[in-house]
């Protein structure tokens, strides 16, 4: 059968590689086209156009790109016109896909799978609309989603987290060979660390990593490193990391929150990752007109937290410092705790446990790859 994939940003893009990678195990002949990036391309995808070229951040990068966006629109059309899929899978990045979602679905009249939710239970509830209307099956990753919908009458899947999936994959690859992180990343063998992880995009590591890397060298007993995001090469963050002793490491994220004393995180699926490895963190993420962006958030969202740990245990169970609570002597306050207070450090752990088992067990990109497959099957039988 012929898949194609639609996935916008790094997160999207290990995702849909590992429902590609499942998706071979139920269809040996499987075929792919996608827009995403390296992970996908090496799980078997031809690349038609790489995520880099498409993920526009905010208001105004948006509007300064628009004719790029247009004309990634009209070349990812064109592209799945040609190529007639199966089934059209289109993982998050809602603004480009539910347009993909309506072409595909009211011109071509292909099945569409949306695997990875958009975030509509934190804002932009009238989306649904676009869901009953051009998106046949919804397959969800976090277990709160599948009860919003429900209220919605709006019916979904929720088939588990992928990075339960991940993090299970990382730990029995670890325990496999030795552990050599710490030398291969040129770091002493006896230092604590602390990891920053400022996100994926460009525009979000300019607006954390300086804040944390101050916040960082103020703890001189400690080794700050940065997990370098997909996408983004070192020269980038060489304009930030100036006069800091900070390392910086790529591909080997999960190393480095397993060796960490805590992490200062940005919102995201990095927050799920370090509650996984059960290393403690605060998130960290800085906003423009940060007293609006804190009235906007606690009066018009749907949710009152923003980071995947807190949603998922359905109270606070790590400190989220955005908007107008982000500031240095803040993260510095709550990193303090992490560091020097043990009683602390256990109730975050013990919230964690909480989402572990609230998240599942592994297995999350057989199950979407099984029912995806299923539906392509039907597809291509009744073409």
């Amino acid at each position: 059968m012929k898949y194609y994939l639609i996935a916008g940003e790094a997160s999207g893009d290990l995702h849909a590689s590992n429902l590609m990678t499942e998706l071979r195990r139920e269809d040996p002949a499987a075929d792919f086209r996608c827009l995403g990036g390296d992970l996908m391309q090496a799980a078997g995808g031809h690349l038609v156009k790489h995520y880099r070229q498409m993920a526009f951040m905010g208001l105004g990068p948006v509007l300064r790109h628009l004719p790029a966006i247009l004309r990634n629109m009209q070349t990812c059309r064109d592209d799945i016109r040609r190529y007639r899929p199966d089934v059209v899978i289109l993982i998050d990045y809602p603004g480009f896909n539910l347009r993909v979602a309506r072409y595909v679905k009211t011109t071509l009249k292909i099945p569409v799978c949306y695997y990875i939710s958009p975030k509509i239970w934190a804002w932009k509830q009238y989306r649904i609309k676009d869901f009953r209307r051009y998106v046949d099956h919804m397959l969800c990753i976090l277990p709160f989603e599948e009860a919003f919908y429900r209220k919605l009458h709006y019916p979904v899947n929720y088939v588990g987290n992928p990075t339960v999936d991940s993090v299970a994959q990382y730990r029995e690859q670890s325990s496999l060979q030795p552990d050599t992180f710490r030398h291969d990343a040129g770091l002493a063998p006896d230092i604590p660390l602390i990891a920053l992880l400022a996100g994926s995009r460009r525009q979000e590591i300019k607006d954390n990593l300086p804040t944390m890397l101050k916040v960082a060298a103020s703890y001189p007993a400690y080794q700050p490193v940065i997990a370098g995001a997909p996408g983004i090469d070192k020269a980038y963050y060489d304009l930030f990391t100036q006069g800091y002793p900070v390392k910086i490491v790529f591909g080997q994220t999960y190393s480095l929150l397993h060796h960490s004393q805590a992490a200062l995180v940005t919102s995201g699926t990095a927050t799920l990752e370090a509650a996984l490895l059960r290393v403690p963190q605060t998130v960290c993420y800085y906003t423009p007109a940060a007293k609006l962006s804190g009235f906007i958030f606690r009066r018009f969202f749907h949710t009152p937290y923003i980071s995947l740990v807190n949603l998922i245990a359905g109270k606070e169970v790590v400190q989220e410092l955005f908007a107008d609570r982000f500031s240095f002597q803040a993260i510095h306050a709550e990193l303090e705790r992490l560091l020097h207070q043990p009683d602390y450090r256990s109730r975050i752990l013990n919230g964690y446990d909480e989402v572990i088992s609230a998240s599942g067990h592994p297995g999350a990109s057989r199950r979407a790859a099984q029912y995806i497959a299923r539906i392509a099957s039907a597809s291509s039988t009744r073409l």
